[in-house]
C-alpha cells in the first residue's frame, strides 16, 4: 500500500503578526517560538520586540489528567509482559499474549469511559469537544486493536474466525443496545419511534434470538414471528468439523430461502421481507440499510455471516475490498481508519502500524501494539535501514516523549531498559534534560543512575545538586553531595567553608555529617583534616585529654591544615599544657610551626605561654628529682 502524502497541520501563533521574523528552539517534545527584533531582511528593527514566548506542544495527551491513566497503567501491563519467558512453547504463550492484549483494551475502555462522563458533566464547551474528540480517538484505537487481536494475536481459524468478527462489531456498534434500552423503558414499545430500527439491527447482526423476544412485544400479534426468524443460525464450534458446521449452515440457509419462496407464508409487511432478504444475504437489501450498518466493516461481518460463514483469514481481504467500494459512494474518499482496518484485513502488520503512526497524534498506541506483536513473532523479519528494529524505534519515540513530562519520566525508564540496543544511550542522553526542582527528585533521578550503573551521570547529579546548595550556604547538603558524586576538588572547597564559618564563629554546622563522615572523609587531605579536628573537639569535650592531645600532634605533623588554620591550631594546643595527662616536653618539642607567615602579636603571645609552661615542666622536673 503506498504512502500517503498528508499535509501538515497548521497551527497559528497568537500575537505573532503577519511579516515579524519569528525565532524558535527546538526541545524534545516541543518547539518555542517568539517574535524577533530582526526584519526578514536580516537588519534589526527598531522598537521592542513580542513579550510572548508560544510553546507548541507535539503530544498534548500527556498533559491530560485522564489519559495519564492510559500510560501508567499501559506501563504496568508493559513491564509484565516483558516477563514472559522466551523459551516457553508457542502453544502455552498465546493464551497469555491474548490476556494481556484484553488488559490494554480494557484500560482504553475505562479511560473512554471516564472521558465521556467528563465531557457530558462539563460546562465548558471548549473542555468537552476536548474530552470528546479524545473519546473519538479512543474509540478508533479501541477498534483497530481489537481487530489486530482477533487477526494476529489470537490468530482465529475458519469459523470461530466469524465468531470472534461478530463479537468485534457488536461491541463496537453499542448504539443497538442503548436504542433497546430506550424501546424496552418506554410506556408502548411497540409504538416506540426506534422500534423497528432496533428489531432490524439484531436481525443484521445475527442475534435472532434478541430479535424475537423484541418481536413479542407486539401487543396485538397481528405480527407473527416469521418462521425463518425462529431457526437458529448454525454456529461453529464444539467437536463438529469445519466440513460439519459448512454441511448445517448450508441446510439451514436452504430452509430460510425455501421460507422466502414458500407462496403460503407470504411477506406480508416491509420488515418482514426485508428481514427474510438479510438472512438470505441480499446484498440490495444490506445495502438499502445502510443507516443501521453504518460503516462498512459492519456490512462486512453482515455479509460474510450470511453468504460466507467459513470464510478463511486468507480470503478475508478480497470481501473487506469489495465490501468497502460497495458501501462507499463513488464520490466518498476513504478515511485513514477505513485504510488501516482494510490493511489489518489483508493482514499487512507493518501498513497498519505505519498508517497508525501518521494518523494518531502520538506513539502510544503504535509503540504497545508493536511490542506485543514482536513477543507473537510476528515482526521479527523486519527491520529499519537506520540501527534498530520496528519494536525497539517505536519504544524509543514513545519513552522520549513521556520524558518532557514532569512526571511521566518515570516511566519511561522501563521503556528505555527494555530497547536493548539504544535504550541505554537514549536514557543517558534524557537523564540529564530531567529538571532537579528538589532534592526529592534529584534523589529518585539519582537512584535510577545507579542502579544502572551510570557513573557519569550520578557524578553530573550531585554535582549540580552540590553547587545550588553551596550558592544557598547550605553547607551540609553541599558537602553530602559532593561526597557521593566522589568529587574530591568539590569536598576540598566545601571543607574549606567549614573551617573558615569555624573560625569566624567558633562553632561547627552541621554536626551530624561531620560526626558521620566515616571512610568519606579520605576523599581529599582537607575533608580528612576537617573530619579528624572535629573528632578532636569531640575528644577535648569529653576531657580525654590525652587521646585528643596525640590526635592534635598527628594533624601537626600530617601537615594537611591549610596555613591559615595553623595559629587556629597553636591556640587549640594551648589549653592542654596545662593538663597532667600530656607530657610537656613531648607537645613543646612537636611544635615547631614556620612563624614567617603568623601575625607577631599572636606569636609573642604564644612564645609567652610556651615559655611558661616549659618553666613550669623544669621546675617540676627539678624537684621530682630532688
Amino acid at each position: 500500500m503506498e504512502e500517503v502524502d498528508v499535509e501538515p497541520v497548521i497551527t497559528n501563533i497568537p500575537a505573532a503578526s503577519h511579516g515579524k521574523h519569528l525565532g524558535f528552539a527546538w526541545g524534545p517534545g516541543d518547539i518555542l517560538l517568539f517574535e524577533t527584533l530582526y526584519k526578514a531582511s536580516g537588519t534589526c528593527s527598531a522598537g521592542s520586540g513580542c513579550a510572548f514566548i508560544h510553546e507548541v506542544r507535539k503530544d498534548e495527551d500527556i498533559y491530560s489528567p485522564i489519559l495519564r491513566k492510559l500510560f501508567n497503567e499501559s506501563h504496568h501491563i508493559f513491564v509484565g509482559l516483558q516477563t514472559i519467558r522466551e523459551d516457553l512453547p508457542s502453544k502455552n504463550k498465546k493464551p497469555q499474549f491474548v490476556s494481556i492484549s484484553k488488559n490494554y483494551r480494557s484500560v482504553i475502555r475505562a479511560c473512554m469511559e471516564e472521558l465521556q462522563q467528563v465531557a457530558v458533566s462539563t460546562k465548558d464547551a471548549q473542555v468537552a469537544m476536548q474530552y470528546g474528540n479524545q473519546v473519538s480517538i479512543l474509540l478508533a484505537i479501541e477498534l483497530i486493536w481489537n481487530l489486530c487481536e482477533v487477526l494476529f494475536i489470537d490468530a482465529a481459524p475458519a469459523g470461530s474466525l466469524l465468531l470472534h468478527l461478530l463479537d468485534w462489531v457488536r461491541l463496537h456498534k453499542a448504539d443497538v443496545d442503548e436504542k433497546a434500552r430506550d424501546v424496552l423503558q418506554s410506556e408502548s414499545p411497540a409504538e416506540h419511534h426506534d422500534y423497528w430500527d432496533v428489531v432490524m439491527s439484531y436481525v443484521l447482526q445475527g442475534r435472532l434470538d434478541e430479535a424475537r423476544q423484541m418481536l413479542m412485544k407486539q401487543a396485538n400479534l397481528q405480527c407473527t414471528i416469521s418462521p425463518e426468524l425462529s431457526m437458529t443460525i448454525p454456529q461453529p464450534g464444539g467437536n463438529q468439523t469445519l466440513t460439519e458446521f459448512d454441511v448445517k449452515w448450508r441446510h439451514w440457509h436452504e430452509e430460510v430461502d425455501r421460507c422466502l419462496q414458500d407462496s403460503s407464508s407470504p411477506a406480508t409487511n416491509t420488515w418482514r421481507s426485508s428481514a427474510r432478504s438479510i438472512l438470505v444475504g441480499d446484498e440490495d437489501t444490506l445495502l438499502a440499510h445502510k443507516d443501521l450498518l453504518s460503516t462498512w466493516y459492519h456490512f462486512l461481518v453482515t455479509r460474510l455471516l450470511f453468504c460466507h460463514p467459513t470464510v478463511k483469514p486468507t480470503e478475508l481481504h478480497y470481501y473487506a475490498q469489495s465490501c468497502l467500494t460497495m458501501f462507499l459512494d463513488s464520490r466518498s474518499v476513504p478515511e485513514p481508519l477505513d485504510s488501516i482496518l482494510l490493511a489489518a484485513f489483508e493482514f499487512d502488520i507493518h501498513q497498519v502500524i505505519k498508517d497508525c503512526s501518521i494518523a494518531l497524534n502520538n506513539w502510544w498506541f503504535v509503540a504497545h501494539l508493536t511490542d506485543l506483536l514482536d513477543h507473537c513473532k510476528l515482526l521479527q523479519s523486519h527491520n529499519l535501514h537506520f540501527g534498530s528494529n520496528l519494536r525497539e524505534f517505536l519504544l524509543l519515540e514513545y519513552a522520549s516523549g513521556l520524558f518532557t513530562h514532569h512526571s511521566l519520566w518515570q516511566l519511561a525508564v522501563d521503556y528505555f531498559d527494555n530497547c536493548p540496543e539504544f535504550g541505554r544511550v537514549y536514557l543517558e542522553l534524557q537523564i540529564e534534560r530531567v529538571p532537579l526542582d528538589t532534592e526529592r527528585k534529584a534523589l529518585k533521578v539519582l537512584r535510577i543512575c545507579e542502579q544502572r550503573q551510570m557513573s557519569e551521570q550520578v557524578r553530573s547529579i550531585c554535582k549540580v545538586m552540590a553547587m545550588r546548595a553551596l550558592r544557598n550556604n547550605r553547607l551540609g547538603s553541599a558537602l553530602s553531595w559532593s561526597i557521593r558524586a566522589k568529587d574530591a576538588a568539590f569536598a576540598t572547597l566545601i571543607s574549606e567553608r567549614f573551617l573558615q564559618d569555624y573560625c569566624a564563629r567558633g562553632t561547627f554546622s552541621d554536626l551530624d555529617l561531620i560526626d558521620n563522615l566515616g571512610p568519606a572523609m579520605l576523599l581529599s587531605d582537607r575533608l580528612t583534616f576537617l573530619g579528624k579536628y572535629r573528632e578532636f573537639h569531640k575528644l577535648y569535650g569529653e576531657k580525654r585529654f590525652g587521646e585528643a592531645a596525640k590526635l592534635l600532634l598527628s594533624l601537626m605533623t600530617a601537615k594537611i591544615a591549610p596555613r591559615s588554620f595553623w595559629m587556629t591550631l597553636l591556640t587549640d594546643a594551648l589549653p592542654l599544657l596545662e593538663q597532667k595527662e600530656v607530657g610537656r616536653y613531648n607537645v613543646l618539642l612537636r611544635l615547631s610551626f614556620q612563624e614567617e607567615d603568623l601575625e607577631l602579636t599572636k606569636v609573642e603571645l604564644l612564645r609567652l605561654a610556651l615559655a611558661r609552661n616549659l618553666a613550669m615542666a623544669i621546675v617540676k622536673e627539678g624537684t621530682v628529682e630532688t
